[in-house]
């Protein structure tokens, strides 16, 4: 059963606390794997909260360019976001597709053939998927497993993902047919091709997600919306299907009068299923022991 280290305390405190939970030294060179936020969202993880933790593994923040049109589907682009996002003030920022990307196999699934990332991805010795949990327009949910699909993927790379396998092109996904479930899928293909990868190159990966200012919309989304939930707290794990799991069943858990907008918005995307599908591929247990740090 998979371990799930949780902290209420959303500071940068309880944030060190749960990664040095499990146990976990990263080597060399280490990416850790944000949202930059769209400009004008509002829910990207701040630099007050995350800075001292990426500074304590001297890490990189990297990220990769949007599929949709946007601020941050342009490698320039992107990086004026980040900075003006506070992202440059405490670590460098690696735009990983700025200079292409790699293609990598799908071994387990039925929709993706390879997943492509960012060509700077095997610059990195090992990652921390640092999620902010929140509700997501297309996923229903955008945690670990969506930071290491799409999050991971380049922009052709997003294409792919969001086409389920038909096209790579940022232009012909969005009106490519697909059933929504096949798109949950994809997803879940694309982030355990990336844990693949990284276990046959010997690099290692941890999950952590922090779950405040939970908003409906994602912080892709310019045009965000408020929180409509209070803070949960923050989860880690070695296991990504675990973690996402764990923040999922504190969304059901809980009475805040907000919750039910978040629970409509993950059903009505099918965003649960990514779970047990993710869990059918071999990339981790929907089975976990919570412990509180």
């Amino acid at each position: 059963m998979a371990k799930v280290y949780f902290t209420k305390e959303v500071t940068p405190e309880g944030l060190m606390r749960v990664y040095k939970a499990l146990g976990v030294n990263l080597p060399g060179r280490v990416g850790v794997k944000v949202s930059t936020g769209e400009r004008g969202a509002k829910g990207y993880l701040k630099a007050d909260l995350i800075g001292p933790f990426v500074k304590s593994l001297n890490g990189v923040i990297v990220e990769c360019n949007t599929a949709y049109p946007g601020a941050r589907n342009d490698a320039e682009e992107h990086m004026k976001v980040a900075e003006e996002h506070g992202f440059t003030s405490f670590a460098e920022v690696d735009i990983m597709d700025a200079e292409g990307e790699i293609k990598i196999p799908v071994h387990k699934g039925r929709h993706l053939k390879y997943d492509l990332l960012g060509s700077h991805f095997d610059n990195y010795d090992a990652f921390v998927n640092l999620a902010h949990g929140k509700g997501h327009a297309m996923g229903g949910f955008g945690a670990n497993l969506k930071n290491q699909s799409i999050g991971f993927a380049s922009r052709n790379g997003k294409a792919y993902i969001h086409s389920c396998g038909k096209t790579k092109s940022p232009k012909l996904c969005w009106v490519s047919k697909h059933e929504q479930i096949d798109f949950i899928e994809s997803m879940a293909e694309a982030a355990t091709a990336v844990a693949d990868y990284l276990q046959e190159k010997s690099r290692p990966i941890v999950y952590i997600t922090v779950m405040n200012a939970l908003s409906v919309g994602c912080d892709c989304e310019a045009e965000q919306g408020d929180p409509v939930m209070e803070n949960l707290g923050i989860v880690a794990s070695l296991d990504p299907v675990a973690n996402d799991q764990a923040f999922i069943d504190m969304i059901w858990a809980s009475s805040d009068a907000g919750a039910e907008e978040l629970r409509e918005r993950i059903d009505s995307r099918l965003g649960r299923e990514i779970l047990p599908y993710a869990e059918s591929l071999g990339l981790g247990s929907t089975k976990y022991e919570l412990a509180e740090v």
